[in-house]
C-alpha cells in the first residue's frame, strides 16, 4: 500500500512484451505523429502566409491546428520514448502535466468547434452581418474564450484528481496519463467530488453540442431554400470539413481514449483540405515555392 506522498512515479501501459512489438509501436506512432505534424503544419503555414485566408474560418481554423498540435504532442512522444526504450515509468509531476495539459488542449478544442459552428451559422444564415458580428476583435475575443475556458476546466479537473490520496499502487492501465485510471487507484471515497465536477462539465459539454446542433439545423435550413445548385454546393462544401470533425471529435470521445487522442488531429488537416478550394490552393502555393526554393539551393 502506498499514498499519494510516497509515489514518486505512474507506470502506464505496455502495449507489448516482446522488443520487436515494442519497436513496432513506435515505428506506429511515429509515423501518426509525423503526419500529425505534416498536416497541421500546413495549414498553420497556409494561413499565415496566404493573405487570402486571413478571414475569420480560417483564423478559427489556425486555432485548431495549433490546439491539434498541442493535443498529440503531450501524449504520443512519452509513448514513442517508453516504447523505443522499454520503459514504462512517468514521473509524478509529469503525470500531472500530461493530465492537465491533455484536459486543457481536448477542452479547447471542443469550445473551438462550436465557435465554428457559430462562423458557419452566421455566414450563411446571416451574411449581410457577417462583417460586423465577425471582425477581428470578435474572433479573437471568442478564439481567447475558448482557450481559457479549455484552460480553467483543465486546471479544475487536476487539482481535483491529484488532491485525492492514492493507495492502489501506481499502475495505470493506459498508454498516457488519464483521469479515470488514476480515480481507480484512489484509497478514498472520490464519487462525490468528482460527480460535482463531472455534472458542471456535462452542463457546458451539452450547453456547447445543442448551440452545434441548433447552428446546423438553421445552416441547412438557410442552404436547401437556397435557388443556386452552385451556392449550395459552396455552402455545404464549407460547412462539411466542420460537421465532420465535430462527429469525429464525439464519435471517437465515446468508442476509446485512444482514438480520440491521436486519430482528430491526424485528420482534421485532411478534413478540412479536402473540399476547402482556397486552402488546397493556397497549400499548392506553398508547396511550390518549397520546392522552388529547394531547387535552387
Amino acid at each position: 500500500m502506498c499514498n499519494s506522498s510516497s509515489i514518486t512515479e505512474f507506470l502506464l501501459l505496455a502495449f507489448a512484451d516482446t522488443r520487436e512489438l515494442q519497436l513496432l509501436h513506435f515505428a506506429l506512432f511515429l509515423g501518426i505523429y509525423l503526419a500529425a505534424l505534416l498536416g497541421n503544419g500546413l495549414i498553420l503555414s497556409a494561413v499565415a502566409c496566404d493573405h487570402r485566408l486571413h478571414t475569420p474560418m480560417y483564423f478559427f481554423l489556425l486555432n485548431l491546428a495549433l490546439l491539434d498540435l498541442g493535443c498529440i504532442s503531450t501524449t504520443l512522444p512519452k509513448a514513442m520514448a517508453n516504447a523505443l526504450w522499454d520503459n514504462r515509468a512517468i514521473s509524478y509531476i509529469g503525470c500531472t502535466f500530461q493530465v492537465f495539459l491533455f484536459l486543457f488542449f481536448i477542452s479547447a478544442e471542443f469550445y473551438l468547434l462550436t465557435v465554428m459552428a457559430y462562423d458557419r451559422y452566421v455566414a450563411i444564415c446571416k451574411p449581410l452581418h457577417y462583417g460586423s458580428l465577425l471582425g477581428s476583435r470578435a474572433c479573437a475575443q471568442m478564439a481567447a474564450a475558448a482557450w481559457g475556458s479549455g484552460f480553467l476546466n483543465a486546471l479544475m479537473e487536476t487539482a481535483n484528481t491529484f488532491s485525492l490520496p492514492l493507495c492502489q499502487g501506481n499502475a495505470l492501465d493506459q498508454f498516457f496519463c488519464e483521469i479515470p485510471h488514476i480515480l481507480k487507484l484512489s484509497c478514498s471515497n472520490s464519487y462525490p467530488r468528482e460527480a460535482g465536477l463531472l455534472v458542471v462539465s456535462a452542463f457546458f459539454g451539452i450547453g456547447c453540442f445543442s448551440f452545434i446542433a441548433l447552428s446546423y439545423i438553421h445552416i441547412f435550413r438557410a442552404v436547401l431554400r437556397m435557388p443556386s445548385e452552385q451556392g449550395r454546393h459552396k455552402a455545404f462544401s464549407t460547412c462539411l470539413p466542420h460537421l465532420a470533425s465535430i462527429s469525429l471529435f464525439l464519435i471517437l470521445d465515446l468508442v476509446v481514449s485512444f482514438l480520440y487522442t491521436v486519430i482528430p488531429p491526424t485528420l482534421n488537416p485532411l478534413i478540412y483540405s479536402m473540399r476547402n478550394q482556397e486552402l488546397k490552393v493556397a497549400l499548392r502555393k506553398l508547396l511550390t515555392r518549397y520546392v522552388s526554393k529547394a531547387a535552387i539551393c
